[in-house]
């Protein structure tokens, strides 16, 4: 397994530099699942395996969020873009988004998972639409960990989602223009209801967002793996944790 790169704090004679930063374990994790085609490529299989090995990366590391306690926990699993992939690919995914709804659901809302999904739906199957709304239902109550499911989903679009709402509301006078704020605008966004991640993981040594949570991830902290996301597991997660931990947050202040 690929380890982080140990962190290398900038010298300085300010006693406060000293100090280990200790940040609390955070709140929402956020992940950009990429290198399930690769992983598939290098073992000569075709890309559909790669797929569902990633989806048992996606059980491991749900259940590396609940041992740790982590309250939030969003993955990115199909972006607007991708529905530009070849049609075979496309419908590969989509099946395996069937079968992995209908076979997971139980066991997620025995384990106290609320599942959620962003993004847009209505551009999947009607069938598919059904049971994305089934799961959020059935698990509507739960609150050990709230799982999002970013389908479809693409940062841009939803800010001018969001930009479109702001729009009808100003026309239909429920808001006046001075009235916006950034508090005003997120209330708009898909995840009105939830907080910002805190920490923002992407596998496969990419070292880029790819259109996720743009407006959210204003001062998240990032870290980027080198193992592909089918070989994802507890242990990276850990230490993604303890990456997250040694990190000084200043969301834009200076330091005391």
């Amino acid at each position: 397994m690929s380890s982080l790169p140990a962190i290398t704090a900038p010298a300085s004679n300010a006693a406060s530099d000293r100090v280990p930063i200790a940040n609390p374990p955070p709140c929402h994790v956020a992940i950009i699942m990429d290198g399930n085609g690769r992983w598939a490529q290098a073992r000569s299989l075709p890309r559909i395996a790669g797929h569902r090995a990633g989806a048992r990366a996606v059980r491991r590391t749900i259940e590396a969020a609940l041992a740790h306690k982590v309250g939030w926990l969003t993955l990115y699993a199909f972006s607007s873009e991708n529905w530009r992939r070849p049609r075979d690919e496309v419908s590969d995914l989509t099946a395996l988004l069937r079968h992995y709804i209908k076979s997971e659901i139980a066991e997620l809302a025995a384990n106290g998972v609320r599942l959620r999904f962003i993004g847009e739906a209505g551009r999947f199957a009607p069938d598919i639409q059904a049971s994305l709304a089934d799961a959020e239902r059935m698990t509507a109550a739960n609150t050990r960990l709230n799982l999002t499911i970013a389908l479809s989903y693409g940062g841009r679009a939803e800010i001018i989602a969001a930009a479109k709402l702001i729009a009808r509301a100003v026309a239909a006078g429920e808001i006046t223009p001075g009235d916006l704020d950034e508090a005003e605008f997120s209330r708009r966004l898909f995840t009105a209801d939830m907080p910002d991640p805190d920490l923002i993981i992407r596998t496969s040594g990419e070292r880029r967002l790819s259109n996720f949570l743009l407006w959210q991830a204003a001062y998240a902290e990032l870290i980027f793996l080198n193992v592909l996301w089918p070989d994802f597991g507890a242990t990276h997660f850990a230490e993604a944790l303890a990456d997250y931990a040694g990190r000084e947050r200043r969301f834009g202040a200076r330091p005391a």
